[in-house]
């Protein structure tokens, strides 16, 4: 198993009072993620948790980047941890000149009413240069504890 990622040094953490998500600024990419509780279509009797979350990334530095991929770590309440790792964000590979932006949600199903999540997305600017953006740890919490 890997172990949890650090923000690098260039990471700068938002901190929110009360707020399951979190915000994080890498080399001049912004993250910002805000998670949900999907009570509908959760079944808490069954042990199933059913999570949103939209991500908002966007390009605060001066050069075009482009998202080549995405790294998850999930852990649930029992400490079990799960890594998701792929090419993109659902489907797509967002390029983003200075000042845009790009808007997505997906969901994660947990067996337990709570867990987190933390993860990188892989950058590469114009110049071929490559760096992680990094997505700081956000709490998926139900309202069933």
């Amino acid at each position: 198993m890997s172990q949890p990622v650090s923000p690098s040094p260039s990471a700068a953490p938002v901190e929110h009072a009360k707020f399951h998500g979190s915000e994080t600024t890498t080399e001049g990419v912004r993250v910002r993620v805000v998670p949900s509780y999907l009570a509908v279509q959760s079944d808490p009797a069954q042990g199933k948790f059913l999570f949103a979350y939209h991500i908002t990334i966007t390009n605060d530095g001066a050069t075009k980047t482009k998202l080549r991929s995405r790294h998850w770590l999930i852990v649930d309440a029992d400490g079990e941890r799960h890594e998701v790792k792929g090419p993109g964000v659902v489907g797509q590979f967002p390029e983003l000149g200075p000042g845009e932006k790009f808007e997505y949600s997906s969901f994660c199903p947990l067996e337990t009413p709570w867990g987190t999540m933390e993860g990188t997305y892989e950058m590469e600017r114009d110049d071929g240069s490559v760096f992680n953006a990094v997505v700081s740890r956000f709490y998926l919490v139900s309202t069933k504890r």
